[in-house]
């Protein structure tokens, strides 16, 4: 096996800091990358020039979520909350970005708004307010809560026979946190639902059709990942697919 590493690219989100603009990635998702055993390399906003030269660097995606939204006129909606971030850079790179990575059969891996942004990108569309759609619960953290208590498992999930999960992990209901208001609303054409929430919200999906492995997750996967049995095995999945793309189409190096 190469002692190269595995390069997962992981976008960026957009944040001012004062007077100035930054590129920013969560260290948890970094992590999760390196716990995966593969090299993080953060993409600040890629230009459409840049795009193909950034996938020949890549052996795997991994999508992180935010504080932001996508924006719902990529879904012909309006901004059902005003109040609520939005990151429009990223989207302008990312929703294209993602169906050539599909395309190129990189192993992608999403979380919350990752896995938001991919459903969008293939054609499907989000609740904006889950807690306001009828027969849903409410899935948004305790905002005046710690990290702890935000993170904390929240409800269980069921894993659906037949797909990428029941590949990877050794169980076929767990428990998850939950810290997102927005979730799946139309599935996009070709998705295949994976896991789902007690309400029926979607927790998980693959794109079955893709050549590469992939799974988006509505969870944070990423939180105390190393602790966590259920985040572990994720990790190591993604990592296995990063390192075989890897050796079938980078090796061998010179």
């Amino acid at each position: 096996m190469s002692s190269k590493l595995p390069v997962v690219l992981v976008p960026a989100c957009n944040r001012q800091l004062g007077h100035h603009p930054f590129h920013i990635a969560g260290k948890k998702y970094v992590d999760f990358v390196r716990l995966a055993g593969c090299l993080p390399l953060v993409v600040p906003n890629a230009l459409d020039s840049e795009v193909d030269a950034l996938l020949d660097l890549a052996d795997g995606v991994l999508l992180t979520g935010s504080p932001s939204n996508v924006h719902p006129r990529h879904f012909d909606e309006g901004v059902h909350n005003p109040d609520l971030p939005l990151d429009l850079e990223r989207d302008q790179w990312t929703l294209p970005f993602i169906p050539k990575v599909l395309e190129r059969g990189l192993p992608l891996f999403a979380i919350c708004r990752g896995t938001q942004e991919t459903n969008v990108a293939l054609g499907g569309s989000l609740h904006q307010a889950v807690q306001d759609v009828p027969g849903y619960a409410d899935h948004r953290a305790d905002p005046n809560g710690n990290a702890e208590a935000q993170y904390g498992l929240a409800h269980e999930v069921e894993v659906l026979p037949g797909g990428v999960l029941p590949r990877i992990l050794d169980r076929t209901r767990f428990e998850v946190n939950s810290v997102h208001g927005q979730g799946v609303n139309r599935l996009a054409q070709d998705l295949r639902v994976e896991a789902q929430a007690p309400d029926g919200l979607i927790e998980a999906f693959s794109y079955p059709k893709a050549a590469g492995f992939n799974l988006c997750v509505q969870w944070h996967p990423e939180w105390q990942a190393s602790s966590n049995p259920v985040s572990v095995q994720l990790a190591r999945a993604f990592g296995q697919a990063c390192q075989a793309y890897r050796q079938q189409y980078r090796e061998p190096l010179p």
